[in-house]
């Protein structure tokens, strides 16, 4: 079930992503649109899920928790804009989808099989065969940029704030799998762990951060970046939603290629969409490895080979 789900996320986000690119078309900037969608996200999920549900119980650890964990998701968007403006975008953009095939190693690392992570040798095939597809469909021939330690720098910091946002997802799933077990760091009630505010708290940091970013332009954002803001903020939404429910539901078996198949969905769906409505050159090949480094990950082959 991680697995269906992670791939609707994956379609949400990469319509947020053409919305992103319809702002900026309409002569938008990044800044005005993340604080638009952040602020949309924020309202929304306040209305879903604590309004709705009239679910108003919070523990302030679990605060700081969905607080930090925004930090990280407006690190991941303000980082990757700088290394977008100091390096080429194919390239940039592939270094962080690469990032997806990391978190389970620290997941292993540091809390291992007694909470359902391993990593087998095909998960590790699957994943190099994923990361070879991501660069390979990045790669452009993009090899000037005017400055390179700025790049690379915006672009790490991008690629492990990344990773700290999807380990902490992981890592607040398993509270409410394994509630007040040992070995988790900290000690969650599964009531604390599923708090309707976890996700409030995750958009309220990372909106005033874009909010922050966005103030030194002195503008009131234009009518496109407003519409497609919401709109983003709509799908990003969805999308974040969907994602938080796979790695509460996702088994020990999804856990090693969940992130790997997000990140391969969003450039297929991107891809689509680019050749749809900019009439953009695909590089399928790359992306047919991506596929075949998924299939090579996710199916169980010891179990398929021994039945023969």
């Amino acid at each position: 079930m991680g697995l269906q789900l992670i791939i609707l996320s994956a379609i949400f986000i990469a319509l947020s992503n053409l919305c992103l690119r319809r702002s900026i078309d309409s002569g938008g900037t990044s800044r005005a649109f993340l604080a638009i969608q952040r602020t949309c996200c924020l309202l929304f999920i306040i209305l879903l899920h604590p309004v709705r549900t009239g679910e108003y119980f919070l523990t302030p650890s679990m605060a700081a928790f969905g607080l930090l964990a925004g930090i990280f998701l407006a690190g991941v968007s303000a980082f990757l804009g700088r290394a977008l403006e100091h390096g080429p975008p194919g390239l940039t953009i592939a270094l962080l989808n690469s990032s997806s095939v990391m978190p389970i190693l620290f997941l292993v690392i540091l809390f291992g099989s007694s909470f359902g992570f391993f990593y087998t040798t095909w998960n590790g095939l699957g994943s190099l065969f994923v990361v070879i597809g991501i660069y390979w469909a990045g790669w452009k021939n993009e090899n000037q940029m005017e400055n390179r330690k700025k790049w690379l720098g915006f672009a790490l910091l991008s690629f492990f704030a990344h990773i700290f946002y999807l380990v902490f997802l992981n890592w607040r799933a398993l509270f409410i799998n394994f509630p007040q077990v040992p070995g988790l760091g900290f000690s969650f009630s599964s009531r604390a762990a599923s708090t309707q505010w976890f996700l409030p708290m995750v958009f309220l940091s990372a909106a005033l951060i874009q909010i922050f970013l966005f103030l030194p332009e002195k503008r009131v954002p234009k009518r496109p970046e407003m519409i497609n803001g919401i709109l983003g903020g709509v799908f990003s939404l969805s999308g974040i939603m969907l994602m938080v429910k796979a790695t509460e539901v996702s088994t020990s078996f999804e856990h090693a290629m969940l992130f790997p198949t997000f990140s391969v969905v969003i450039i297929i769906a991107c891809n689509l969409w680019g050749k749809w409505l900019y009439q953009e050159r695909i590089n399928w090949k790359a992306n047919t490895l991506c596929i075949g480094g998924l299939v090579l990950g996710t199916v169980d082959w010891n179990t398929l080979l021994s039945l023969k």
